[in-house]
């Protein structure tokens, strides 16, 4: 997914159509020179909808396409016709995308699931036509209601990326290294922070049968809960995450400790993270000697999690770092 395509907050107008007024009319024919009431019903304005697509990776889509009207229902007519109802408008989103009212940030919706549908801005009601009020003390209702008015408004929308197993770990801690090596995702690579600056996804196979989703998050830094670094903007992407994978690189001055940093900018950020199943994983263990590597295994011994060490590019464990994110998966415990 290339960097530049990549659009994970975006904000569009709305504004669901109005219903069509009810009809103020009364029987004629030729026959019939004063007959009673048959004004029909207005039809309902069109709504505003979500529809989740598991095509779409990014809100790059709405990036030129930011007002989203949909029609006002017609109104009512003579013979007791009610007016057609609105078509309604769809904004096609990928999955975990979230709306909020842009003035009040409140949520309306989140999408999760393939074609799912959500009514973000619902149309007005079309209006009763003087047909609805006769009644038996008033034959000759000379009134009709109007349609109800629609709902507009700005609203945000934000994309939280649905994958199995997130990556978590400071910069150049090996992550896009880890999912180019495992997936077909072709991340960017280079020796240097932030070298990832939107999250990448990948599709990584167990065999010839199971497969899961991995996510490259960009790096995190101490105080990331507080925006700095890439902060806020792509913390939120791990809350969609089954298993969070930390990847802490074999050469760090303190393995131990670079851990409970990443796990306090979680817990700074979202306690409920920290409920999450997570992996621990030393990355370029091909940087290790034999006598390096039984050091870097009692470090590891103080942190109570699932333990593996790896190299990307020598492959070591690699075979064995998937099987053990496969198995975790398919447990259905989390952590208290």
């Amino acid at each position: 997914m290339a960097e530049d395509n990549f659009v994970d907050s975006i904000r569009i107008f709305i504004k669901s159509g109005k219903g069509g007024a009810g009809s103020i009319h009364f029987h004629r024919d030729r026959f019939t020179r004063k007959g009673g009431p048959d004004g029909g019903d207005g039809g309902r304005g069109g709504h505003i909808i979500l529809r989740g697509n598991r095509n779409l990776w990014t809100l790059l889509h709405l990036r030129y396409h930011k007002h989203f009207i949909a029609k006002d229902g017609e109104n009512g007519s003579s013979n007791n016709k009610t007016g057609a109802d609105a078509e309604d408008v769809i904004i096609e989103v990928p999955l975990g995308t979230i709306a909020r009212n842009d003035e009040t940030k409140e949520i309306l919706a989140e999408i999760t699931q393939h074609n799912e549908e959500a009514i973000i801005a619902t149309g007005g009601r079309g209006g009763k036509g003087n047909s609805f009020f006769k009644s038996p003390t008033m034959q000759t209702p000379r009134f009709a209601q109007p349609g109800e008015p629609g709902v507009e408004m700005w609203i945000q929308l934000e994309l939280k990326i649905l994958a199995d197993v997130g990556l978590v770990g400071f910069p150049n801690a090996g992550k896009s290294t880890l999912l180019a090596t495992v997936s077909a995702a072709r991340p960017k690579i280079a020796d240097y922070p932030f070298t990832t600056l939107k999250p990448n996804v990948g599709i990584v196979k167990v065999d010839h049968i199971h497969s899961f989703v991995m996510a490259d998050i960009p790096g995190i830094i101490e105080g990331a809960h507080l925006g700095k670094g890439l902060g806020l903007r792509f913390l939120r992407h791990i809350e969609r995450n089954s298993i969070l994978l930390f990847l802490i690189p074999a050469n760090s001055e303190n393995i131990y400790k670079e851990y409970q940093i990443l796990l306090n900018e979680l817990r700074l950020y979202n306690p409920q993270l920290l409920r999450k199943k997570r992996i621990v994983a030393v990355s370029k263990a091909d940087l290790l000697s034999t006598e390096q590597e039984k050091q870097v295994l009692n470090e590891l011994k103080e942190i109570h999690e699932t333990t593996i060490i790896f190299s990307s590019v020598s492959q070591k464990n690699v075979q064995k770092l998937i099987r053990m994110l496969w198995e975790t998966l398919n447990t259905t415990d989390t952590l208290s």
